[in-house]
């Protein structure tokens, strides 16, 4: 909490009931966010249980100054992912951490599981566990109406809540967040279905006032300027993360096809330019973000004969373009709408979802499986059977959709086509084929994303150079280890040029921090530190990951990869996180 020297941990037992309070100095250590959130986890978790065990906790933090500058939106949630078996770290932004600061908590941890559907209430004054038997089987739009009806009372909310594929255990689904924002990766919406939790709604309206309001106004104007003023995010307010489809397919680092391609020949139909053309109608903000980066776009659906139209509204973004886009050889922003309504209404990962979507297309055609197995047939540009599929996937209706609901490291391994199921430790792969840092980097990520280390910009500003190994393990490591301070505090990473150290050191003085760059720095080391000891306690080695070989068949924007080498590059990796591991942690006395 502002100007405090704790941090303060909402307990929420579902099996019991029990509500607790914690004020924990030790975890001022972790600064916010994701460092709360990754001791919170490894306090509570159980690594000789299953994911989905009602045992395993679920962990929400926010930052150490949500909420009050710029950009700084973002909730973390961390939780022993279904999809992978390991480290589960989601991000969202919308109205959470703001509602979350104005209840009084810098963390939640979730615990147990409810005899019967419930959802949870949080207000500053107390919790309450209520029956959500009415809401289950119903998709996440229809939830939120139903809460934002049946709940009344002051201040600012938010609801957060699940779909049918989170309800019947789907690893890949996803949590929506005020509409427009999720939990995507990782399946923290199968989590919240084994707790029979369907939704979380937070209230809250608690003054934050800051004492030394002029050096506050003087920072925030400054931050504001720098967000607003520059050209460092106006291209997220613009055509958004859409704008880079076209360079990435030109390039040849557009996944497409089920990676048969790294080039799209209709990569122009479905552009930033194209969506904003054709659908785009409004675009929005997250609680505290001046930039407005969400794009909402609109396409008719004919749901009756003889002209019935309606018009549906849903959000885009470049990871959603990709993956039921280019990946599934969809060649209009009208069919990747529809898709991503179908991924949206059952609540899942779109990544995810368009990947095994991927394979499935190419093991039909293979012969892998049949179109008695698929129900329909599935070929790729085909939006309408595809998003027939997603609601298949969402429902299991055959063991089939029930495997491939279960992510393509599972389905691939059980009805064959490994080799082009593109994953990478089990975490579908993003949207990025532009060499080492792209693979190698999700690998060694510790959460299997793109957005651990930034690997694929790596090689976007190395195209034309010499592959040099220990400078690609250097750049991934320092990431890395900057990425975790940034998600301490939670700052929106479109916005991570504009907080550098001098101006994070600022932000962190206006609500009573005053920290060194070393301080900062160790901290940093002592959150990746947790994650791979979180890591490590759950069974993951990069020594016992396979990857695809399509990966090293399809060229990328630096040309074929090499498997060894890669391998080579992940072991340095690995022995530089050993290092890291070995280290003694002296500076964390200083919280104690």
């Amino acid at each position: 909490m502002f100007y405090k020297d704790y941090i303060r941990v909402l307990n929420i037992n579902l099996s019991t009931g029990r509500i607790r309070v914690d004020k924990r100095k030790d975890l001022r250590a972790y600064l916010g966010g994701v460092g709360v959130a990754s001791k919170l986890l490894q306090e509570n978790m159980n690594p000789d249980l299953p994911p989905l065990h009602e045992d395993q906790p679920i962990i929400f933090a926010i930052g150490a100054a949500s909420s009050v500058f710029p950009v700084i939106t973002k909730t973390v949630a961390m939780f022993v992912s279904p999809l992978t078996g390991e480290l589960g770290e989601s991000y969202a932004g919308g109205r959470l951490a703001f509602t979350m600061l104005h209840a009084g908590y810098d963390a939640i941890v979730i615990t147990g599981k409810s005899q019967k559907p419930c959802y949870v209430t949080v207000t500053q004054t107390g919790v309450e566990i209520k029956d959500a038997r009415a809401f289950w089987g119903m998709d996440s739009d229809k939830v939120g109406s139903y809460i934002r009806n049946r709940e009344h009372g002051s201040g600012k909310r938010s609801i957060i809540r699940i779909g049918p594929a989170g309800e019947n255990l789907c690893s890949y689904a996803s949590v929506c967040v005020d509409t427009y924002r999720h939990f995507g990766r990782l399946g923290l919406g199968a989590v919240f279905g084994s707790k029979l939790m369907k939704a979380m709604q937070v209230t809250g309206d608690l003054p934050m006032p800051i004492p030394n309001f002029k050096d506050y106004f003087k920072t925030y104007s400054k931050l504001y300027k720098q967000v607003t003023e520059t050209e460092v995010m106006a291209k997220y307010h613009d055509a958004g993360t859409p704008i880079n489809v076209e360079p990435l397919s030109a390039m040849g680092g557009l996944p497409t096809r089920n990676l048969t391609s790294g080039t799209f020949e209709h990569a122009e139909n479905i552009s930033g330019e194209a969506f904003a053309k054709n659908n785009l109608i409004r675009k929005m903000a997250c609680t505290g973000c001046p930039v407005g980066c969400i794009h909402i776009g609109q396409f008719r659906r004919e749901f009756d004969h003889g002209y019935e139209y309606e018009a549906i509204s849903v959000g885009y973004d470049y990871e959603l373009i990709y993956a039921l886009g280019s990946f599934l050889g969809v060649d209009n922003t009208d069919g990747v709408l529809y898709v991503i309504d179908a991924v949206e209404r059952n609540g899942l990962d779109a990544m995810s979802c368009g990947v095994v979507l991927g394979w499935a297309c190419e093991a039909l055609e293979r012969g892998i499986i049949t179109e008695e197995q698929t129900i329909l047939p599935l070929k790729m540009g085909d939006y309408v059977n595809l998003a027939k599929a997603v609601d298949y996937i969402a429902q299991g209706v055959n063991q089939l959709y029930t495997d491939m609901g279960k992510g393509v490291k599972h389905v691939a391994k059980k009805y064959g086509g490994y080799d082009f199921g593109m994953q990478i430790a089990g975490n579908e792969m993003p949207g990025y084929h532009t060499g080492y840092g792209s693979l190698v980097g999700a690998l060694v990520g510790a959460r299997h994303s793109h957005l651990c280390n930034a690997g694929y910009s790596y090689d976007q500003s190395n195209r034309d150079k010499e592959l040099d190994k220990e400078k690609l393990v250097d750049y991934l490591i320092s990431e890395e280890i900057e990425r975790c301070l940034l998600n301490s505090l939670i700052i929106c990473l479109f916005a991570r040029k504009v907080y550098s150290r001098e101006n994070i050191r600022m932000v962190l003085k206006c609500v009573g921090l005053d920290y060194t760059d070393e301080t900062l720095t160790d901290i940093a080391k002592r959150i990746l530190r947790t994650k791979l000891e979180i890591k490590k306690s759950l069974g993951f080695a990069i020594q016992d990951v396979k990857l695809p070989k399509r990966f090293f068949e399809t060229p990328t924007t630096t040309g074929k990869l090499d498997q060894y080498m890669a391998n080579e590059i992940a072991e340095e990796y690995a022995r530089r996180c050993e290092e890291i591991l070995a280290e003694e942690d002296e500076s964390i006395k200083e919280f104690v």
